[in-house]
Formats: structure tokens, sequence, C-alpha cells
């Protein structure tokens, strides 16, 4: 018998007759683990290998997860006291306000979900930026198809993008990444530990990866995306807010009537079983 969960989001009244479902839905094919957060617009907040307690995404927060995330124009919001511009996330914003789900389907298969932006400085719903996204599962790689609808009325001015935002457990220290002439030669990868603030890197075989000491990890792959921004913050202790991150970016203006959409895979293991497996969907994909 197949497993199906359908989540739908009514109002006050309503949900007081209805039974409040899970927190967390994953997807496990035997061989991964994914899960989403409902309090955090679906977004991603977990990926290990199936049967390990291991997650390597970093959920501390409404912004530190594997999310839709996009910037506009300088509006006077404030990010801690600190100027920031109009930025829907998929999450919530920064002081623990989640965004808003308004429904959220799995199968044994594929796990889709449609919620609304929240200004991440602000706080402010923003019913204008619809986020969609359709999560399926094949062998050891989990595949993400992302899609923003804007239908506000602001021409936002062109900005880097994140696609998406991820943020990884602090235990994984070691960035890792293909930079040169000659992508999927199995040619050196380059391997450092950004600092503090953003740093940026270029992705010529369009993914990257953070390892830990015993060179395990977990790495994305993002077909459109040729550059990262990066950092790592905090002392490694989870606890105390650190995290690993980056963010595959591209440049492009959000105006009324947007719909971007784009793919993300994401793979656990060493750089080398990663990268061949990201070289297996990049061949497909030509």
């Amino acid at each position: 018998m197949k497993f199906c969960l359908i989540i739908m989001f009514f109002t006050s009244s309503a949900m007081a007759q209805t039974q409040v479902p899970s927190e967390w839905v994953y997807l496990d094919n035997g061989e991964v683990r994914l899960g989403v957060k409902r309090a955090s617009g679906a977004a991603v907040a977990w990926f290990s290998e199936s049967g390990s307690e291991r997650n390597l995404v970093n959920h501390f927060d409404h912004g530190r997860l594997i999310q839709q995330s996009y910037y506009g124009v300088q509006d006077g919001s404030l990010w801690n006291q600190k100027p920031w511009r109009w930025n829907p996330v998929q999450g919530g914003d920064w002081q623990g306000s989640p965004a808003k789900l308004i429904e959220l389907n799995a199968t044994e298969t594929q796990l889709t979900s449609k919620s609304f932006g929240k200004h991440w400085a602000s706080g402010e719903d923003l019913d204008n930026v619809l986020f969609e996204q359709t999560i399926k599962l094949t062998g050891k790689v989990a595949h993400i198809h992302f899609k923003m609808t804007y239908s506000g009325d602001v021409t936002h001015p062109a900005h880097h993008q994140e696609i998406p935002a991820v943020f990884m457990a602090p235990d994984l220290n070691t960035l890792v990444h293909y930079s040169g002439d000659k992508p999927w030669t199995n040619a050196d990868l380059s391997r450092s530990v950004p600092g503090w603030p953003n740093e940026h890197r270029q992705i010529d075989e369009h993914w990257a990866a953070y390892v830990d000491d015993n060179n395990f990890g977990m790495g994305v792959y993002v077909p459109i995306a040729k550059e990262i921004t990066c950092y790592r913050f905090g002392n490694g202790n989870p606890k105390q807010g650190s995290c690993s991150y980056f963010a595959p970016v591209t440049s492009f203006s959000i105006t009324p009537g947007l719909v971007f959409e784009y793919d993300v895979y994401l793979a656990i293991g060493s750089p080398q079983e990663m990268r061949a497996r990201f070289k297996d969907i990049d061949i497909v994909l030509e």
C-alpha cells in the first residue's frame, strides 16, 4: 500500500477540527533520507544516509536550511539592527516567525509543497511571492525542483540570488569544488576553509561540497550556477550557531510576473563519489 500524506492549511476554526500533523515529513529510499520541516515553509532541514542519525543540514533557525531566497530593493528593513533589503525566504524570519505553508503532499517517492515568502528582516508575510518545490530521491541523490512566482508590482534591481541558500553542519569544515578549464576530467579539486564574512569561488563543474576531517560530507550540484558565495561562521559548536554555508548564485532582477525555476541535486559521500554522481547527471542533461 502506498503511503500518501496530504496536509492543507486552513483558517484557525478549521484547524481546531483538524489533527495537527507531525513537524517533520521525510522521504527515505533505503539509501538516503531527506526531511522537511512544516514550521519552516517545508524547507529541507534533514539530509543523511538512510538509517543514520547524523543530519548534514544545519536547521538552527529559519535561515539555516536548504531553501529558496531572493533579494530586491533596499526597503528600510533591519536585520538585527543592520540595514537590509527586500528578501523573501522560504523558511521564516530572523526573529523566529515561520513562513506560511499552504500545502504539503508526500508519497513514498515524491514530496511537493507550496508556501508564501517571508521577509527575512521585517517578518512581513509576502503573499505575492509563491514558492513551490518538488523533491524526489534516486539512488544516493536527491533532486529538488524549485519554482518562484512573483505577482507583485515592484520592479526590483538586479542582485545576486541564492540558488539556493545551503547551510550545513559545522563539522563539515572543508569546502571542495573544481575551478579550472578542464571540467569533468578528474582534474584536481580545490579544498579550502572559508572565513567570515562572505568569500567567492568559481565552480566550473557547477557543484560544491563541504566535507569533514574524514573526507565525508554533502555536495550540491546546480546546473545553471557557475559561482558560489561561502563562509564559515562560529567556533564549530552547533549550539552556538556555528555553520558552514555556501550558495550557488546567479544575478537577475525580480520583475512583475516573473516565474523562475531551477534544479538542485544533493549527494552524500566522499568528494570523488559525489563528483561521479554529479557527472552522470551532467551527461544526461547535456
